[in-house]
């Protein structure tokens, strides 16, 4: 008699120990940024108060309902997402509120940018909470892949087709302004095409990947199936020219090659991609002015250090004078920078931090995006696996594209880097990015039940094909 082999099962830990440990490393984001927050006091001479310790334990209860929410709804979440963005964001709200000090002693006036901040965190961790209890299933979002789609298009135009009183703010119309705040439409924009562009995929793979010819070992496209990647070249470049936003422009072309790549395993799609925007960015360099000063300043900043030049110089300044280990928090010039707290941001973590504690700030975003890669992984519905490769890409394309402008490894092109620059709109959308990120983690880590749904309500975007990876 022969004894059959069965496959191995995936050991998961059970669940109160996972949430558990979701919980205990809340507590250590909070303890850090309590702490972070007492060093910058002390080092600025502004006296300890207990009042900071009423402070973490306000945040750390802010972020404990979210804990609740997922304990509740999705308690198949990977427990390191919450804490690690928590961290994050925690040490953001430090920064801005450092750099509200220095802006009082040098202006006699504070800017309540931290508080104000500390209340777009509140919104974001509640919307977090609204979508982890309410998004029941991620494939839901198939069934509205056109119109997330119409709507991520809307939000792009709209700033474009406003007057610039009420859209642009240095040279970029980006922002769409109401009375008392202000919001930037992009950065939604960005999770609406990603949900487009995942249902498409799904619905319309043949499209992507009937066969062309065969040139120097890849297969190309035909070209009458190149209209989504020629429609999706035309809007990025429209972005760029348009609304002079460089990086929107970058990021959403890049997210679409990625999610292509990913759909089809053709690197074709990605070499045409890079060639069209390769083509469109050399004429706009020609033709647009804003375009060429970007790229200049880019290639030689001290060329006008006073002028264009300005903010890259004090930015490579920054990190020059924070060195290995950095000044410590509360001990540098990070407000010589302008934009410190927005764009700038990572230039004042490294001036403050040096290379040792930035190096740390990006591992811990590194583990976000691996972790959300590992979730595309593991589900096992197509739709899924784009989505949240999509949403874990453009996090990693968005961190590059903020890290190497501020370290002249790339032009500046002006975007907020997630959960810790300042700004409601930036720091609300990728609250909802987490959201989703989770709701698949927890569908993807949820054990098989027997028998499966019928998957046929999800609709044709969201086609279902069953994946055991």
């Amino acid at each position: 008699m022969t004894t059959q082999l069965q496959p191995p099962v995936a050991v998961t830990p059970p669940l109160p120990t996972r949430r558990n440990a979701e919980l205990l490393l809340l507590a250590f984001a909070a303890l850090i940024t309590v702490a972070a927050l007492l060093i910058v006091q002390a080092n600025q001479e502004r006296g300890m108060r207990w009042d900071f310790v009423s402070y973490g334990l306000l945040f750390l209860a802010l972020f404990g309902g979210a804990h609740l929410a997922i304990r509740r709804f999705a308690p198949y979440t990977d427990p390191l997402l919450l804490p690690i963005v928590a961290l994050l964001n925690g040490l953001g709200l430090v920064m801005i509120h450092r750099l509200d000090l220095a802006d009082k002693e040098l202006s006699g006036r504070h800017h309540p940018s931290a508080t104000q901040q500390m209340l777009w965190t509140l919104v974001g961790v509640a919307t977090f909470a609204l979508v982890v209890t309410f998004l029941k299933d991620h494939r839901q979002l198939a069934r509205y892949g056109y119109v997330c789609g119409l709507a991520g298009l809307v939000f792009l135009a709209v700033p474009a087709l406003l007057p610039a009183s009420l859209s642009e703010q240095n040279g970029a119309k980006i922002w769409i302004r109401f009375p008392g705040f202000s919001i930037q439409p992009a950065e939604f924009s960005k999770i609406l095409l990603l949900i487009f562009f995942s249902a498409v995929l799904i619905a319309k793979r043949g499209l992507f990947t009937s066969v062309g010819k065969h040139v120097m070992g890849m297969t190309l496209p035909r070209p009458r199936d190149l209209a989504p990647l020629l429609a999706a070249w035309v809007i990025s470049i429209g972005v760029m020219v348009f609304e002079k936003d460089l990086g929107t422009s970058l990021l959403l072309y890049a997210s679409f090659l990625v999610v292509v790549y990913l759909a089809t395993q053709r690197f074709s799609w990605v070499v045409i991609g890079l060639v069209l925007f390769a083509a469109g960015s050399v004429a706009a360099y020609f033709v647009f002015t804003h375009v060429r000063v970007r790229v200049q300043t880019w290639w030689d900043p001290f060329a006008d250090p006073e002028g264009s030049g300005y903010q890259m110089v004090q930015s490579l300044f920054s990190f020059a004078t924070g060195g290995i280990f950095g000044t410590g928090l509360g001990n540098g010039q990070p407000d010589t920078v302008p934009a410190a707290a927005t764009d700038f941001i990572i230039a004042a973590f490294g001036e403050e931090l040096g290379l040792v504690g930035l190096t740390s700030i990006l591992l811990l975003y590194t583990i976000v995006i691996v972790r959300g890669l590992r979730t595309a992984i593991a589900t096992r519905d197509s739709f899924g696996k784009l989505l949240a490769a999509g949403l874990a890409s453009a996090l990693a394309i968005q961190l590059f594209i903020v890290v190497g402008g501020v370290t002249q490894l790339i032009p500046l092109t002006g975007l907020t880097t997630p959960w810790m620059s300042y700004g409601g709109s930036s720091l609300l959308a990728n609250y909802v990015l987490l959201a989703i990120l989770a709701r698949i983690s927890h569908s993807a880590r949820q054990p098989l039940r027997a028998p499966a749904r019928n998957t046929s309500s999800i609709g044709a975007a969201g086609t279902e094909v069953i994946q055991r990876v």
